[in-house]
């Protein structure tokens, strides 16, 4: 294998499948990348076995062929070379040598054969959607999925299509976050759960220009960015009628400038307890009072002016949940609606269902 082209060509590739390379690995050749010479292209996958990452730009071939080499070493000798050098890349025997310039680099390899490559996926379902659209349906979500909860299909985000419309859904069992958007091409019915760290690495790719096409089987998603292809497996699992925990009808409707509010919980969030961050919300005529308390006998207490005309009450939850969701919501203003003490509140900016977060309560 022998490979000839500018710096850049060969760099952004590595960037953009690097994320999966994990530093302490069990099997070596996880820690490196494959590396294929073929038809003018040099393409360069990684995989963690749960989510492979494939990518390429062009070069000038002089032979074909392909191995695999450290990924984190190859990247850094990459972005250490000056701008716009001419890069060679040269397999000899077993020894990868790198020139650019005055500089020469040899890296050790291992067999191109023994790198785990993930089959064809036997798409069951295909749609083309805007790169912009499907960032968003993520990061609308993205913060609510568990971390490495038992309840394994927790530890990833739901992405439903119902012919019509396209949906994200996460949930860590204390908090929702719903985001949904309409299909331009109709789909097909599907229910897939992405794992978390699939989910974050495909929100680390996704641009805002264009389009992506996104292809799902029956163990597998890809999604095909440009020159990027991004494979991820399945959680194999039931994920939970979401539907039920969104509140229906809620009988006290408050409305805030939503950097107001968002200013004041962090104000007093800071007085907050450390392990649960809990915070009382008081419900008065036109105002909300926000207080805090920690096992240091310290207190937060804020007024916030706010649209609310019903009965005074209160009711607790976690601070840094409610801070999430209003982050996520878009425009000025946002509504939440509560019931009562003891049941969920359902935050949405108003007029809107886009975008929709439930938030458990907590005792206090």
């Amino acid at each position: 294998m022998k490979v000839t082209s500018e710096r850049e060509r060969i760099l952004e590739p590595l960037q953009a499948v690097i994320g999966v390379v994990e530093r302490r690995q069990t099997m070596p050749i996880l820690a490196n990348v494959l590396l294929s010479a073929k038809n003018g292209r040099l393409s360069v996958t990684a995989t963690d076995l749960e989510v492979e990452l494939v990518a390429s730009g062009e070069v000038k071939t002089q032979t074909e062929g392909e191995v695999t080499v450290p990924g984190r070493k190859l990247l850094d000798i990459i972005k250490a070379l000056p701008d716009k050098i001419q890069v060679t890349i040269t397999l000899e025997g077993e020894k990868l040598i790198i020139r650019g310039g005055k500089s020469r680099f040899t890296l050790t390899t291992l067999p191109a054969a023994d790198f785990p490559a993930v089959d064809e996926i036997s798409a069951q379902l295909r749609f083309e959607v805007d790169q912009s659209a499907l960032k968003r349906l993520i990061e609308k979500v993205h913060f609510s999925m568990a971390q490495q909860d038992v309840r394994y299909y927790l530890n990833g985000m739901l992405l439903e299509s119902d012919g019509k419309m396209l949906r994200t859904v996460a949930t860590d069992g204390h908090r929702l976050a719903l985001c949904e958007m309409e299909l331009v091409t109709k789909a097909g019915l599907q229910q897939v759960i992405v794992p978390r760290k699939g989910v974050l690495e495909l929100q680390r790719l996704i641009g805002s220009e264009g389009t992506v096409q996104v292809e799902i089987g029956s163990n597998h998603i890809r999604v095909s960015i440009g020159d990027i292809r991004f494979t991820s497996k399945l959680i194999d699992g039931r994920f939970p009628e979401y539907g039920r925990v969104i509140p229906s009808k809620a009988s006290r409707v408050l409305r805030a400038d939503r950097d107001v509010l968002r200013r004041a919980l962090q104000r007093t969030s800071i007085l907050a307890n450390e392990k649960y961050r809990g915070i009382r919300v008081a419900l008065r005529q036109n105002m909300v009072v926000l207080t805090a308390h920690n096992p240091e006998q310290e207190e937060a207490e804020e007024e916030v002016e706010v649209s609310y005309v019903g009965e005074e009450f209160e009711v607790g939850f976690n601070v840094n949940y409610l801070l999430d969701a209003l982050t996520a919501i878009d425009g000025a203003e946002v509504e939440i609606g509560l019931t009562d003490s003891n049941s969920s509140c359902l935050v949405t900016a108003p007029g809107s269902q886009a975008s929709r977060y439930v938030v458990m309560p907590m005792r206090l």
